[in-house]
């Protein structure tokens, strides 16, 4: 969900904003109450963070084997409170 932010404020804040949006925060610029605008992660800054996030899926996996042919119970393990 998009945070509103008013456009002089924005303006005042910016460096600030951009920060937040690398961390992967959105906002919507608006002026006298209208959205005008959305500040955004770039797309290359998504395509970096998917990559990151499989590179640590893969890892996990790597650290965390399931055992050839083990019978896991998904009903049990969401009752330990591993979703």
């Amino acid at each position: 969900m998009n945070e509103e932010i008013g456009a002089y404020e924005a303006k005042t804040r910016l460096p600030e904003l951009l920060r937040a949006v690398k961390a992967g925060r959105r906002f919507t610029i608006t002026n006298r109450g209208e959205a005008v605008a959305e500040l955004v992660p770039t797309a290359a800054a998504t395509l970096q963070e998917r990559r990151a996030t499989i590179e640590r899926f893969q890892a996990f996996r790597g650290a965390n084997p399931v055992p050839e042919g083990a019978a896991i119970n998904i009903r049990a393990l969401i009752d330990e409170g591993r979703q």
